[in-house]
C-alpha cells in the first residue's frame, strides 16, 4: 500500500473513520481508503478484537506445523508511520450510541464518529449438541483456536481419535490439521456428501474416495447426537447409533454473520442475519457501513474474502464522494485439500431452468469434472472439477459466455486446450482481486514481461495464485518471448547446461561453449558456467582454464572491498569456536592490522587484507584447524543456532550440533546463488530459521524443515515442507531439496523466487522432494553424496599448490611490490578504507592479471 504522507486537510477539519474489526476485509478497507485519500481527510481508528492485527485468516491452515503468526500478517497491518491510522489492538466495541455517532469499548473509552464501519466478520456456528460445551470441543476460526486445538492434541499423543464435526471446506481443512498433529481425524458430514455447497454428487464420490485414502474416516448422512465424558477423552455419538471414542472434537459446521452489536443499536439485519445493506454498502443509518462476511448486501452474505473486498473497496470509495455499487460476486472457489484439486464456479449445481451437465468421471485416475451448459450447450453456466483442477484458470472466466468448443471437449485430457483468446477482454481473470484480461494484457503492452511484473501492475495473481496459470497464457498469447537463453552466447537455459555438463561430461568452458554455444563467452556465462563445473565435481575452482573463469572474489577466495583490500571469513560450523582459534584470530588481526567484525551469520571478519597477504592469514587459520567459509562464493555461506537443548532451558534438541553436522555436510556446494541455513532449538526462534533458504527448527518429535526464506530487498519467510522430522529424515530431505535447486534454478535466482516460479510451487516441491514424485530421489542423494566425499577445503589447496600461489601478488610483473593506491582513515574509532580516486571494481567482473583482478 502506497500511504500518502502529504495532508492538505487541517488536522481540525478531518473526520473519524471508527472501524469495527480487524480482519482481512477490515484491513483492506483501511489500506483502500489511506491510499486513496491523499489529501488526509480521515482519521481512521480500528478497534481489533483479537490480539494479533490482521492476518490472513484464509491461509490459516498452513498456521498448523509452522506455528508462526507472523507469517500468517497481512502486509502493513500495523500501518506502521502513518500518523492518520490508530491500531487498537485486544479492544471490543461493546455498543454504539447512533444519536450520538459514539462507540464504547471493552476498555470503556468512548470514540465519536463521522462514519462507521462494521467488519465484524462470521462466528463459527456450534450446534446444540448436548456436550458441545465440554473442555475437549473446539472451534477452528483464529489462531488462538488452532494454539487450544494443538495443546489438546500433543496432550493426547499420537494415533488419538479427533472428530471434525462438518465436512465443508473448513471442516476437511480442520481434519487434515489434526492429521499433521498426528491423530487419527473422523469426519462427520450430515449431507450426504462432502463439501455439499461445492460440489454435487458425482464429485462427493470421488472426493471421500480420496481423502479416504489419505486417512480420514468419513461419515456421511449422519448428525452427532452427543458429546459425553469417557474414559481417555469423549465419547461421540452419532445418529446412525454409531460411536466414537475420541480425545477432541472440532466443530466447523459453518459460519453466522457477527451481527450482534448491530441488532443492538437497532439497525436492520437480513432475514437470515447479517447487517442489512444497500448496493453501497450503507446500512440502515446513513453513518454506518457494513463490509465482509457481517454484511447482507441486499439480503445476501457473501463468505468468501473476493466479494469481501469488494465491500471495503466500495465503501473506501463512498468515504471519498464516489458512487461505487456492489457488483455482485463470483463465488468461485478453487483449492487444494488434503492434497486434492477442488474446484467449484458458476452455476455448478444446474438450478438455472433448462441447464445440461456434461459429466467426465475417470474413477481410475480419480477425477471428476462436470460443466454445467445452457439448453442449447452454447453457453457455459457452471462446473465442477475434482482430483484435477488444472482448466479452472480458463473455464472460470468463460461463465455465461458461448463456449469456444464443445462442452465434453474442453474437459477431455483428449479434447481441446482452452487457449486465452478464447476469452473477451472484459473477462474477469483474478477474481480474487477482479482483474480483467484486458487490463492484464494492457499491463503487458506497456512493459510487464513476466509474472512479477503482471503481479506488481494488476495486482492479479497476489492472492490465492489461482490465476497464475492463465497469467502465463496471457504472456504467451500477447506475443512475449519468454527467452529461456543464459545470455548471447548461449540459447541454453542454466538448467539445460547443468544437464548437458553431467550427461556429456565437458570439464571446461571453451568445450562446452565450442559444441553448445558461439562466441568467446562473457561476465554472465564465464561464472555461471564455472559454478556448473564445481557442482558436478571436487574439482578446485582455481584448476587450470576455471580459474579464469570465476569473477573477482572467487578468483582470490576472498571478498574485495571498497579500495581494493580483502575481507577474510573462516569457517565457524555452527558458530562454534575454540578458545586458540579465537586467539589465533586476534593475532592475526593485531598483526595485519585488520578491522574485525562479528557477522549477523555467528562468524567473524577480517577486514584489509592486501592481496599478497591472503596466504600467509591463511595459512595461520588452516593451522589451527579453520577452513574457508565460503564467504566469497554463490555456495553456502553459514548455518546460524541458537545453543539448543545443551545449554538452554527451553531448547527441545541439539541445535548446535545439528547446525555444525548441516554445515560441514554443505560446505563448499557451488549454487545459482548463495545459501544460508538456520537451525533453532526450538518455537522461539532465536536462530531466525525462517528467514533463511533453509530453516530447521525443533519440535518435541524432532524436527520442523522449511525452506525458501531469503533476506534482501524482497524478505521472503521460508514456508513448512515437512514436520516432525528424524534427523535421518531431515538429512535426506535437505539433500535432495538442496541439489534439486542447484539443478534447476536460473543463474543468480535464490530459493524463494525459484519456488514461486515452479508450477505448483510449495506442493509440487513437497512431492517433488518428499514423496519422489519425479522419481530422481536417489540420484539427488548420490550426487550430493559425491559432493560431501568430495569436499577439500579451498584455502588449504591453494597452500599447496606453488602454481594458484602465484597469483596472490597485487601486480603480476611486479610481485614484491604492494599497491600504494590502498590506505585507511583511522583517525576515528574505526578503521575505513579510503580510495583515494580509485575505481570501484564492478561486481561479478571477470578477474584478469592485473592489479586486483581488473
Amino acid at each position: 500500500m502506497s500511504t500518502p504522507t502529504n495532508h492538505s486537510v487541517e488536522p481540525a477539519l478531518r473526520k473519524t473513520a471508527v472501524v469495527v474489526g480487524h480482519g482481512m476485509v477490515g484491513h483492506r478497507f483501511v489500506e483502500a481508503l489511506r491510499s486513496r485519500d491523499e489529501a488526509g481527510h480521515w482519521q481512521v481508528v480500528v478497534l481489533s478484537e483479537e490480539r494479533l492485527p490482521a492476518y490472513d485468516r484464509v491461509g490459516l491452515s498452513s498456521y498448523v506445523g509452522a506455528w508462526d503468526a507472523a507469517a500468517l500478517a497481512l502486509p502493513g497491518n500495523e500501518y506502521a508511520g502513518d500518523a492518520l491510522v490508530e491500531l487498537r489492538l485486544g479492544i471490543r466495541a461493546e455498543t454504539i450510541d447512533r444519536d450520538a455517532r459514539k462507540v464504547t469499548t471493552s476498555a470503556g473509552d468512548t470514540i465519536a464518529y463521522d462514519a462507521l464501519v462494521l467488519a465484524t466478520g462470521s462466528y463459527p456456528f456450534v450446534p446444540p449438541v448436548p456436550g458441545h460445551d465440554r473442555p475437549e470441543c473446539f472451534v477452528y476460526r483464529t489462531i488462538d483456536d488452532l494454539d487450544g486445538i494443538r495443546a489438546a492434541a500433543e496432550a493426547a499423543g499420537p494415533g488419538a481419535v479427533g472428530v471434525v464435526v462438518g465436512g465443508g471446506l473448513l471442516g476437511l481443512e480442520a481434519a487434515n490439521a489434526l492429521r499433521q498433529l498426528g491423530l487419527t481425524p473422523h469426519v462427520v458430514e450430515y449431507n450426504q456428501r462432502l463439501m455439499p455447497a461445492q460440489v454435487d454428487e458425482g464429485g462427493g464420490a470421488i472426493l471421500e474416495r480420496l481423502v479416504t485414502d489419505l486417512g480420514l474416516h468419513v461419515h456421511t448422512g449422519v448428525g452427532t447426537s452427543s458429546i459425553e465424558e469417557a474414559e481417555n477423552g469423549v465419547r461421540v455419538s452419532l445418529s446412525d447409533d454409531s460411536v466414537i471414542e475420541a480425545s477432541l472434537v472440532v466443530f466447523s459446521a459453518g459460519v453466522r454473520p457477527r451481527d450482534q452489536i448491530a441488532r443492538d443499536s437497532g439497525l436492520e439485519v437480513g432475514p437470515r442475519g447479517g447487517i442489512s445493506t444497500d448496493l453501497g454498502l450503507q446500512t440502515s443509518d446513513p453513518n454506518i457501513w457494513a463490509i465482509g462476511e457481517c454484511a447482507a448486501v441486499d439480503g445476501t452474505c457473501y463468505g468468501l474474502v473476493a466479494p469481501g473486498y469488494t465491500t471495503a473497496e466500495i465503501v473506501a470509495d463512498r468515504l471519498l464522494g464516489g458512487a461505487g455499487e456492489f457488483p455482485g460476486a463470483d463465488m468461485s472457489t478453487k483449492l487444494k485439500l488434503l492434497g486434492v484439486d477442488v474446484a467449484s464456479f458458476g452455476d455448478a449445481h444446474a438450478t438455472t431452468e433448462g441447464a445440461l451437465s456434461v459429466v467426465l468421471h475417470d474413477a481410475a485416475k480419480g477425477t471428476y469434472a462436470k460443466l454445467v451448459v445452457s439448453d442449447d450447450a452454447q453457453i457455459l453456466l457452471g462446473g465442477i472439477l475434482v482430483g484435477d483442477a488444472t482448466a479452472y484458470a480458463a473455464l472460470r472466466p468463460l461463465v455465461g459466455r458461448p463456449l469456444p468448443a464443445e462442452p465434453a471437449a474442453l474437459i477431455s485430457p483428449a479434447g481441446a486446450e482452452l487457449g486465452a483468446d478464447a476469452l473477451p477482454d472484459d473477462a474477469q481473470i483474478c477474481s480474487c482481486n477482479n482483474v480483467s484480461k484486458g487490463a492484464i494484457c494492457g499491463a503487458i503492452a506497456d512493459g510487464a514481461c513476466d509474472i512479477p511484473g503482471i503481479k506488481k501492475c494488476t495486482t492479479a495473481g497476489t492472492s490465492c495464485g489461482g490465476c497464475v496459470p492463465m497469467l502465463k497464457k496471457l504472456l504467451e498469447q500477447s506475443g512475449v518471448e519468454m527467452s529461456k537463453a543464459l545470455c548471447e552466447h548461449f540459447t541454453q537455459s542454466r538448467a539445460e547446461l547443468f544437464q548437458i555438463v553431467q550427461v556429456t561430461g565437458i570439464r571446461t568452458f571453451s568445450g562446452l561453449i565450442t559444441k553448445y554455444g558461439k562466441g568467446i563467452g562473457c561476465d554472465i556465462c564465464k561464472p555461471t558456467v564455472a559454478s556448473i563445473l564445481a557442482s558436478t565435481s571436487s574439482e578446485h575452482i582455481l584448476d587450470g582454464e576455471q580459474a579464469a573463469l570465476q569473477d573477482t572474489n572467487d578468483h582470490f577466495l576472498a571478498n574485495l572491498q571498497k579500495n581494493g583490500t580483502y575481507s577474510v571469513v573462516p569457517r565457524m560450523p555452527g558458530g562454534e569456536v575454540t578458545a586458540d582459534q579465537l586467539i589465533t584470530i586476534g593475532e592475526i588481526a593485531k598483526e595485519f592490522d585488520l578491522y574485525v567484525k562479528v557477522t549477523g551469520g555467528q562468524r567473524i571478519d577480517l577486514f584489509g587484507a592486501r592481496v599478497e597477504q591472503l596466504p600467509r592469514i591463511w595459512q595461520r587459520l588452516v593451522d589451527v584447524g579453520m577452513e574457508s567459509g565460503h564467504a566469497y562464493g554463490k555456495s553456502l555461506r553459514t548455518v546460524k543456532s541458537c545453543v539448543g537443548s545443551t545449554w538452554c532451558r527451553y531448547g527441545q534438541q541439539d541445535s548446535v550440533g545439528m547446525a555444525v553436522l548441516l554445515e560441514k555436510r554443505y560446505r563448499g556446494l557451488r549454487s545459482p546463488h548463495k545459501l544460508k541455513l538456520a537451525v533453532s532449538g526450538c518455537a522461539r526462534e532465536c536462530a531466525e530459521a525462517r528467514g533463511k533458504d533453509v530453516g530447521v527448527i525443533a519440535t518435541e518429535h524432532g524436527w520442523n524443515l522449511y525452506v525458501g526464506g531469503n533476506g534482501g530487498l524482497t524478505p521472503k519467510h521460508a514456508v513448512l515442507l515437512a514436520g516432525d522430522l528424524d534427523d535421518e529424515t531431515l538429512i535426506k530431505y535437505i539433500d535432495r531439496y538442496l541439489m534439486f535447486y542447484v539443478r534447476t534454478a536460473d543463474r543468480l535466482q535464490r530459493t524463494a523466487p525459484w519456488q514461486e516460479a515452479l508450477e505448483g510451487g510449495i506442493d509440487y516441491l513437497k512431492q517433488v522432494v518428499c514423496e519422489d514424485s519425479l522419481g530422481i530421489a536417489d540420484e539427488l542423494e548420490a550426487a550430493m553424496a559425491q559432493h560431501v566425499a568430495g569436499y577439500r577445503d579451498e584455502w588449504a589447496a591453494v597452500l599447496e599448490d606453488e602454481e594458484k600461489l602465484s597469483r596472490f601478488v597485487s601486480f603480476v610483473n611486479a610481485p614484491e611490490e604492494t599497491d600504494p593506491t590502498i590506505s585507511f582513515d583511522e583517525s576515528g574509532e574505526r578503521k575505513v578504507p579510503v580510495l583515494l580516486g580509485m575505481p570501484e571494481v564492478p561486481v561479478g567482473a571477470a578477474a584478469g592479471s592485473a592489479t586486483h583482478g581488473k
